[in-house]
Formats: structure tokens, sequence, C-alpha cells
């Protein structure tokens, strides 16, 4: 199979100054793309200092040393200003935005009861209104173009799957709806829209926080997690050939995983009350021959009827 490449084509990457970010822009840079590396130059809690411009120069200069075209942007996602000067970089820059990768995030995790009404809400503007922002910045040249490739971030945090993070999994879990919801609004524009949840050793993921949200001494295998080995995942999504979209992907230390809701075949009756629910539990409950979840699914369709 050919190179994918992505020549002539412009990409902003958010959060690209540092982690998993800066190997999407790397990566994409490396198969013709121009990029704008869009970074904040935020600690976890989002908060920026005077060094604030250092990772998104650096990126900026390791991709014109490798030969590639990239401009620096050191707006914030969670300010629609910072999102829109994001895409005029690259307009102004390049003329056109062909890929978002909406990858910027901050974690500050803890048990529910300590944390704080602004720290669920600093999670919601960065992640969720932060996706939100830089596609309504790009939307119109997108769809006056009849061409676009959206890349957002998720986490398997949204899924219950560890705790300590009801702040930072509801903000994902946002992005995971947005992002169905959006695709099927896409396409009539060209537009895929897709997702990725990412697992690597980064300083979202580092050994110290997953120590503190599961509570061990020590932690096995982020070794493994390389941040490099994100991006392939999410190039395939940005690449004009994927004809993907509203799925989502979970991906780290080689692995990629299709992450998917389904539906049980269910149960019916038309007197349906909670005792009937009760004694028909294990059916209700039972994945066998479950079905994909979608926007046109039948409820109904095979349902267990009384």
């Amino acid at each position: 199979m050919s190179q994918l490449r992505f020549d002539k084509r412009s990409a902003v990457v958010t959060g690209a100054g540092r982690g998993v970010g800066r190997e999407h822009a790397l990566l994409l840079a490396s198969r013709g793309a121009k990029i704008v590396i869009a970074d904040y130059g935020a600690d976890l809690e989002g908060k920026t200092n005077a060094t604030a411009k250092g990772p998104a120069d650096e990126v900026v200069a390791e991709i014109k040393a490798a030969g590639g075209e990239a401009v620096a942007c050191y707006g914030s996602v969670a300010d629609p200003k910072g999102a829109n000067a994001m895409v005029e970089a690259a307009m102004d820059s390049f003329g056109r935005i062909d890929i978002i990768i909406n990858n910027a995030g901050i974690s500050d995790p803890d048990l529910f009861e300590d944390l704080s009404a602004e720290q669920f809400q600093r999670m919601l503007d960065v992640h969720y209104l932060g996706s939100v922002n830089v596609i309504r910045a790009a939307w119109g040249h997108m769809r006056k173009a009849g061409y676009g490739r959206i890349v957002n971030t998720t986490s398997e945090g949204a899924y219950g799957v560890h705790p300590m993070v009801t702040s930072y999994g509801g903000a994902k879990g946002a992005v995971f709806a947005f992002t169905r919801v959006l695709a099927t609004e896409g396409p009539a524009y060209g537009i895929n829209v897709n997702a990725i949840a990412p697992r690597a050793n980064t300083r979202l993921g580092s050994p110290e926080s997953v120590q503190k949200v599961f509570n061990i001494p020590q932690v096995q295998h982020l070794g493994r997690m390389r941040p490099e080995l994100v991006p392939p995942i999410a190039a395939y999504l940005a690449h004009e050939s994927c004809q993907l979209n509203g799925e989502a992907f979970a991906v780290g230390g080689g692995q990629v995983l299709r992450m998917a809701l389904i539906q049980s075949k269910g149960i019916y009756s038309e007197n349906l009350s909670p005792e009937f629910v009760a004694e028909n539990i294990d059916k209700l409950m039972d994945l066998k021959d479950a079905d994909l979840f979608g926007v046109n699914a039948d409820i109904r369709k095979n349902a267990v009827k009384k």
C-alpha cells in the first residue's frame, strides 16, 4: 500500500506542544501537511506561566528543521477568541483548513466529594467546549470547501473504568456524544468526525497520576505506552481516503480497539411494569446477539415480548 500523505493539506493540532499532540503534529508534518501548532503552554490544571510559548515554538522549529511547514498559535481552546485565532492562523498562513485534531486537555483527578464546581467547569471548558470552539471556528471554512476531517479526543475514563475522574470523565463523555451527533451533520458537507481515546505515558497519564487514581504503589507497563504509538490511527482518520464517520477508537501501546455503543435485544410489553422488568432482567441484560446502537436503531426490533 502506498504511503498515506497529506500534501497540500492544512491541519490545526491543539495541545501540540508536548506529549501526544506533539506526536500528532510531527507525524502529519512528516507526510506533507502544513501544521498550526496550537498550544497554550499550560500546566496540568490549565494554568500558564512566563514560558507558555516555549512548547509550541519548539515543535514548530523541529518541523521546520525537518523540512516541513508549521506556525505556532498560543491561544486557549477554552476561549472562543483563542480557538478562532488557531483557525485564522491556518487560513492566513496556508490558505485552507482541512484537518482538526482536538487534543488539548488538562487533568485534576480527585474524589467526587473533593472536587469543586470550578474544577468541573474547567474540565468542560477545556475538553468539551474547547473542542466545540475550535470546530465552530473551522466549520464555515470546511463547509465552503466541501471537505474536512475532524478527530476529537475522548477517554476511556468516560466509561466508568476507574475512580477519581468524575470531572475529567464527564467532560470526555461530552466530547464522545458531541462527536457522535456532529457526525450526523458533517457528511452533507464532506466532513467526517471521529474520536480517539489515547492510552499514553504523558503528563496526563503519568505514573504519578495513575498511582493516585488507582491507589497502587507501582504502575506496570506504562513504558510501552509511548505517545508516538497513538497518532497512526488519528492520521488515518484525518486522511482523505478514510470514510469512517462517528467512530471512536481506544489506542495505545501499539494496539487499536474499536469502541462502540451496543444495545441488547431487550424486552417489551404493552403493559410494561417494574415487576415485568424484574422478572426479565436477565433477558434485558443479555448481550448475546447485541446490535450496534445508532440514531436510527429500532429499540423494539427482535425484542422479547410478553
